[in-house]
């Protein structure tokens, strides 16, 4: 496997080990307040996180690249700051990543929650365990199942984007320039031998992914027992 491939290899592994840390610290309270709000948002806000499930990915990176350019909202805040602009780099890619990504971790650890039995959190109130208390020793540990789910899916996902990567991040070689997308060069360059390894690479870390999946992560069982 050639320098190139190799480096490329290890920025996708950066870049999903990264996304999923935060998707898990950001979509965690998302997915808990989707699971026990009763608000009329909740639709809205449901459908906004799984946009990116049904949105075409160059659709989202387009207006992602927009809103981070020089003029856009988030370019302008971003340049103000002294950080320059976002597209075209790694934490461009960090950014766009989260988007793409977040229904993949936020709706298993969702469905994880709502399979948590409200008595269990009533008869804690009764004890006068605090809302953040029965969050971290009742709703946690009962919704490991969806946190084991979400951060497989999540870090799995990020490592198989193309569309989102090819468009906020361009084609960068050691800087933006992912497995996806050296794999599409090695067959635009007709090195198909190249694109072989990294392609059956990703169809065996695939597997491996949906066999830990279906091993590890048991079905919720609503919890219902004080």
């Amino acid at each position: 496997m050639a320098g190139a491939d190799l480096a490329a290899v290890w920025l996708t592994l950066k870049l999903a080990s990264i996304v999923t840390a935060l998707l898990l610290v950001i979509g965690t309270p998302v997915a808990w307040w989707l699971a026990r709000t009763r608000s009329r948002l909740k639709g809205v806000v449901g459908a906004v996180v799984a946009l990116p499930l049904v949105l075409p990915p160059t659709v989202l990176g387009f207006y992602l690249l927009v809103a981070m350019g020089p003029n856009g909202p988030v370019g302008q805040v971003t340049q103000a700051l002294g950080l320059g602009t976002l597209p075209f780099s790694f934490p461009g890619l960090v950014v766009g990543s989260l988007f793409y990504s977040l229904p993949f971790v936020v709706q298993p650890l969702q469905n994880a929650f709502e399979a948590i039995g409200e008595q269990l959190l009533e008869a804690a109130a009764t004890l006068r365990a605090g809302p953040w208390d029965r969050f971290w020793s009742i709703a946690v540990p009962l919704a490991r199942p969806g946190f084991l789910s979400g951060a497989i899916l999540g870090f799995a996902h990020t490592v198989g984007e193309f569309g989102i990567v090819l468009m906020i991040g361009g084609n960068i070689p050691d800087k933006t320039r992912l497995v996806s997308v050296q794999i599409y060069d090695h067959v635009e360059a007709m090195e198909y031998a190249q694109a072989h390894w990294l392609a059956g690479g990703m169809l065996v870390f695939s597997f491996l992914v949906l066999l830990a999946l279906y091993t590890f992560s048991p079905p919720s069982r609503k919890v219902v027992r004080a």
